[in-house]
């Protein structure tokens, strides 16, 4: 005892022993019963186990004790006689020890010292608590590989190599052997599938009511595991045929119980699986839910198999019977037999029929919803094999409406699976009865899935499905026009698809009007006979070109007012240097595909040189076939349109075929090949070298159809007429051709089109001299009409028309030709004519920019607006010419220049920016040519620097010298380049802010608020203030909204290009920075376009922080060239100072100045293209959510 209260000191030293007390010991003990109950930390084996081991507390010292007999006075009293001895305690511990074992351990409880003289200090918890620690998430585990050391049904399907359908066979025997350890061993393997390691026992299978609660607490232990893939969405390479294997192995199983009938003889067996596969089916858990779904899916397709096989199995024995009966010496036995065989399979067939209701009704009506999109897709796929394997059963409208509730999935992948499926049911022709009334309910969803999807893909898949349903005539009529209204879509793959429909309608329309024309008989009588070598001769094909052309009129929305030059005007004008393709000429890219008759450009070439007016001029007169024949392919304006739009693609397409033939491997084989797509070429060159001029002739006089014919010279390959040796005369006269569209039309697509073909016939050096020629003769017709129209300006009438006409055409000839000596020639005459029609034609220009008139019409106002910005664009790209021919020189040491003095034309720039107001296009186009001149010149700063010794020897002043005297006004002329002066930075902000305004204005965004510093903030202009009308957009149309927000977003993007290059000149905002601050204080607020523009200003700061640190060679180098640059140059800045050093070498290489001047240097290369290529490549890869850039 005394040792025991040892042991009971060292435990709870503050509580004084039992028998210490008097009353205690005095008092007798009670009969009641005192043991405590028994709780998970005062286990009584736990605390004999703590007491064995020295690490017991009271609470255990006290149960023990209690256990072993009561702490009072009987204890005491009768310890010897009524006590436990030591043998009989040693075996209690022993037994209490062995009951541990196997009981489940308690909890353990944190140590917080082991003696009492052992403490730590522990600071205090937070409010005296201390907060329990948050249970850690467990790892998520990897999906194992399948081993080959797997047992049971999974290792025989997927280690072993073993058939699906000899395993399916061995398990259907052990199923006869014992089928509670059979099927425990099937739903393991389905656990298996699932990705779960966890099993059922053969009394979970006895029990099959307890399915639904074992399977829960299987959902529990698996979702603890926290496995993120399972078998059939797993990407390792192990289960790449996992789904294959899985549903085969399904269905071997059905169709080997069915040939054992053992699927008949024991109903069970179906029973027990749909128990436990159905209701995994509906799990939480989509490993469980989508593996029981599959395998479902497979049983029920196999089931379908067995159905249609009974079936056929079934009436086979019938017309057995049938013939047997119809015997003369009729066999009853075997007629009896028959019956019963019939009689038998319809039982089966029966059987089968429930089960496979019982799994589309439990899994299927329930799964088809799924919310895994996967999932839905299976049932999708599954019910059109199902509709395909048993259509007695399924090809019905019960079962057809599950896939037309699918066509509004929200998922892409699910609705391109229905139209699959439904195209395979609609190319069966025999059972298109069945699905008539599905299409009557369905098919405005169909025309509105074509039409309206946000899926390319789906819209072209549904157009597919759709021909097949037209195919069966059950598409209606207006539904037909729908859907071929979609040859003019903005998706390439639409127009690609819908080509077949749409040919399919012009085929229509030609049995239709062959049957007006009496039919085959009456057309022959007609044209005659055809001969394939004379196009201009009536054809069979001008009826179809006659019907395409039709139905593209009647599917264009602007048909009804016949102006085909209305698909993309505003398009154009927002764009005007872009190739902009009308949607009549992507259309007829898209018939080329579908409409064989096309790709015959030269027929179609010979319908519309066809002189048809016989046709209009008889009447009535005369009802002959044959002109009833040109009659009906008599051709309204819009539809010559059309047509010319289709030629130019079927001639645009037909040289790309060659060309695609001719860039094949030169084998054996294709070497015939080539020598035949060259041939092709030449007579596409020389037949269209004589067509071009003929229909200029024919339709040069409408503009909209001179630019379409204008547009086949670009495709003209005229290499051939250089092989060839051909007379000039015709090359000749198809300039000659070309020439007088130029001068005849005003339309800015004419003057585009014919501007760009001579720019076309200039590219080819043997027709330099004749194309040379021609252009002059452009330049002697234009300018002798400029100076006869300003000479009559002295008698105080002003052709405001004439001049408008004649300057546009100056700045398109400008664009593409050189005209400084041009525009620096004076007339010489002895007639008394005004200086100013025998000035320099630069001076006329800059002489029309300077006047302004008074008390002038809105339509001259407007005439007198674009004759100053026609004159701007010359001007500029006069001086542009000037810039280059001053690179050329300087390249190859050339004697003195004439330098020009272009401060004039600034001057009248300027003014016309303080006479305008708000975002005025004059004003605008002043704006912009300011900035581009000073940065044009500013470029020949950095050209100056680059000398040449020999050339300094040779010359007493080289022209690089001259330049530089004159760039810096050393010579006493006005300097060639020097900054833009504050008024005018001032000016030009001002013209900003408005452009920002509007933009802003028009696209709905706001703008950031001015700061109050006033370097930061740009002067406002009092008389362009933007009134914020919301009512402005009331009656109009959406594109109209559209078009007025890119023409407000390009001019903003334009205006702040043309101030980036002037700043990267270092001709605006040299120093201070605050034009370069004001343009990028709403950068991030409008728009992606804006933003790319301002990136060039942070260039050099993204090299830097790109830029990593430098290794010591790097660093070795970078020391020796700032050395360099401390000896014999300017110091660079630090900005520049951080490119990297192999950057440094090159640029010093090519020149040595870059660095101090790098857009002088790029203009001065001409490579401002390339320049803003390389920046958008290097340093602006920041994605941007809220905007698109423009074009890409």
């Amino acid at each position: 005892m005394p040792a025991r209260l040892s042991s009971m000191d060292l435990s709870d030293p503050i509580t004084p022993p039992a028998s210490s007390s008097p009353d205690h010991a005095t008092r007798r003990k009670s009969g009641r019963v005192k043991h405590k109950p028994v709780l998970l930390n005062n286990d009584p084996a736990a605390s004999i186990s703590s007491y064995n081991s020295g690490k017991r507390k009271r609470a255990d010292t006290m149960e023990m004790l209690d256990t072993n007999g009561s702490i009072g006075e009987e204890t005491s009293l009768d310890e010897e006689e009524s006590g436990p001895d030591e043998e009989e305690m040693k075996e209690k511990r022993r037994k209490s020890r062995s009951k541990k074992s196997t009981e489940k351990p308690a909890a353990k409880k944190p140590k917080t010292a082991k003696l009492q003289s052992t403490t730590l200090p522990v600071r205090p918890a937070v409010n005296g608590v201390k907060k329990p620690p948050k249970p850690r998430r467990p790892r998520p585990q990897a999906l194992a590989a399948i081993s080959d050391q797997e047992t049971g049904l999974f290792a025989e399907i997927f280690a072993h190599g073993h058939t699906v359908d000899a395993v399916a066979a061995e398990w259907i025997t052990r199923y006869n052997e014992h089928n509670a350890n059979a099927m425990c061993e099937l739903i393991n393997f389905v656990l298996k599938c699932t990705g779960c390691d966890l099993e059922v026992d053969v009394h979970d299978i006895e029990d099959p009511d307890n399915a639904q609660s074992k399977l829960e607490d299987l959902l529990k232990e698996y979702q603890a595991k926290n496995i993120p893939e399972y078998p059939l969405i797993s990407k390792n390479k192990a289960y790449a045929s996992f789904r294959t294997t899985l549903t085969a192995f399904f269905f071997a199983l059905i169709s080997t119980a069915h040939a054992a009938g053992v699927l008949y003889t024991d109903l069970a067996l179906l029973e027990n699986i749909e128990v436990w596969v159905m209701t995994m089916s509906s799990a939480s858990i989509r490993p469980f839910r989508h593996t029981a779904t599959v395998i479902s899916l497979a049983m029920e397709s196999a089931l379908c198999s067995v159905y249609s096989s009974l079936a056929d199995n079934t009436a086979k024995t019938v017309r057995q019977k049938e013939g047997e009966q119809k015997k003369k010496s009729v066999n009853k036995e075997r007629i009896a037999s028959l019956q019963k065989k019939a009689a038998e399979e319809e039982r089966r067939s029966a059987v089968v029929d429930g089960m496979m209701e019982n799994i589309f009704t439990a899994v299927y009506v329930h799964r088809y919803r799924d919310v895994d999109p996967k999932i839905r897709v299976d049932c999708v796929t599954a019910l059109g094999g199902w509709i395909t394997a048993a259509p007695d059963k399924f090809f019905t409208s019960a079962y057809l409406r599950y896939l037309g509730w699918v066509l509004s999935d929200v998922s892409a992948p699910t609705r391109a699976e229905v139209i699959k499926q439904l195209s395979k049911l609609y190319k069966r022709k025999d059972d298109v009865a069945r699905l008539r009334a599905f299409t009557e309910k369905f098919s405005p969803r169909f025309v509105e899935m074509a039409t309206r999807d946000a899926d390319p893909n789906i819209r072209a898949a549904v157009i597919g499905m759709l021909d097949l349903v037209r195919d069966t005539g059950l598409l209606e009529p207006n539904d037909i026009d729908s859907i071929g209204r979609l040859i003019f879509d903005s998706e390439q793959r639409v127009r690609k698809a819908v080509a077949g429909f749409f040919a399919k309608n012009i085929n229509d329309s030609y049995d239709a009007v062959i049957e007006d024309l009496g039919g085959e008989e009456g057309l022959a009588e007609a044209i005659g006979e055809e001969d394939p070598e004379d196009f201009d001769m009536p054809r069979r094909a001008w009826l179809k070109f006659k019907c395409l052309a039709e139905n593209l009129q009647s599917y264009s929305s602007e048909g009804d007012d016949g102006d085909a030059a209305s698909s993309l005007p505003e398009t154009i004008a927002v764009f005007p240097g872009s190739v902009v393709e009308s949607r009549f000429a992507l259309a007829a890219r898209a018939v080329y595909d579908g409409v064989p008759e096309v790709k015959d450009w030269e027929v179609l070439a010979g319908y519309l040189l066809y002189d048809n007016s016989a046709a209009t001029s008889n009447g009535n007169a005369s009802e002959s076939p044959e002109m009833l024949f040109r009659k009906t392919c008599l051709l309204n304006g819009y539809e010559e349109i059309l047509l010319l739009e289709v030629l130019k693609e079927s001639v645009k397409q037909r040289l790309l075929e060659a060309v695609d033939s001719e860039t094949e491997k030169k084998s054996k084989r294709s070497k015939v090949r080539v020598e035949e797509v060259r041939e092709i070429q030449e007579s596409i060159a020389l037949h269209l070298a004589q067509v071009i001029p003929q229909l200029l002739r024919r339709f040069g006089a409408n503009p909209t159809t001179a630019a379409v014919v204008l547009q086949l010279e670009h495709v003209l390959n005229l290499e051939i007429f250089e092989e060839l040796r051909q007379d000039s005369t015709t090359y000749a006269s198809l300039l000659d051709d070309i020439n007088k569209q130029f001068l005849s039309h005003v339309d800015h697509g004419v003057l585009a089109e014919a501007s760009n073909a001579i720019l076309h016939a200039r590219s080819y050096e043997d027709l330099e001299e004749v194309t040379e020629g021609k252009i002059q003769e452009l330049w002697s017709d234009t300018i002798s009409t400029l100076r006869t129209l300003v000479g009559s300006r002295k008698s105080g009438e002003t052709d405001f028309t004439g001049l408008c006409n004649t300057v546009t055409r100056i700045s398109n000839l400008a664009s593409i030709a050189d005209c400084t000596s041009i525009f620096e020639t004076e007339e010489r005459s002895n007639s008394k004519k005004s200086n100013a029609a025998t000035a320099q034609p630069a001076h006329i220009l800059t002489q029309l920019v300077q006047d302004e008139y008074a008390d002038i019409d809105d339509e001259a106002q407007e005439q007198r607006d674009e004759i100053i910005t026609g004159a701007i664009k010359a001007l500029v790209f006069y001086h542009m010419w000037i810039a280059r021919s001053l690179k050329t020189s300087l390249a190859a040491n050339m004697a003195t220049l004439k330098l020009p003095d272009w401060h004039l034309f600034a001057s009248a720039l300027l003014s016309l920016m303080q006479s305008r107001s708000g975002t005025d296009p004059v004003r605008l186009a002043a704006t912009g040519a300011y900035l581009d001149i000073h940065s044009l010149f500013a470029s020949l700063k950095s050209i100056t620097s680059r000398s040449d010794d020999q050339s300094t020897k040779q010359m007493a002043t080289p022209p690089n010298k001259q330049i530089q005297q004159r760039s810096n006004g050393d010579d006493g002329q006005p300097s060639l380049s020097r900054p833009i002066s504050p008024e005018a930075q001032s000016l030009i902000l001002s013209v900003f802010v408005v452009t920002e305004k509007q933009y802003a204005r028009r696209s709905r965004r706001k703008l950031e608020a001015a700061s109050d510093d006033a370097i930061d903030s740009a002067p406002e202009d009092p008389e362009s203030e933007i009134e914020d009308d919301e009512d402005e957009d009331e009656g109009t149309s959406s594109e109209q909204i559209r078009t007025q927000q890119l023409l407000a977003e390009k001019q903003l993007c334009e205006l702040a290009g043309k101030m980036v290059l002037a700043v990267l000149g270092h001709v605006l905002d040299d120093e201070g920075q605050k034009v370069r601050r004001r343009l990028l204080r709403n950068r991030m607020r409008l728009g992606a376009n804006f933003r790319e523009v301002l990136a060039y200003l942070d260039e050099p700061k993204a090299k830097a922080k790109a830029k990593a640190k430098p290794k010591a060679s790097t660093a070795k180098r970078r020391d020796t060239t700032q050395a360099k640059t401390k000896v014999g140059k300017k110091a660079k800045s630090k900005e520049v100072m951080e490119v990297s050093s192999e950057e440094e070498s090159d640029e010093e290489e090519d020149g040595g100045r870059e660095e101090d001047d790098p857009l002088g240097a790029e203009l001065a290369n001409d490579r401002i293209e390339d320049v803003e290529e390389d920046h958008r490549g290097k340093g602006h890869e920041k994605d941007y959510d809220d905007d698109e850039i423009m074009g890409d």
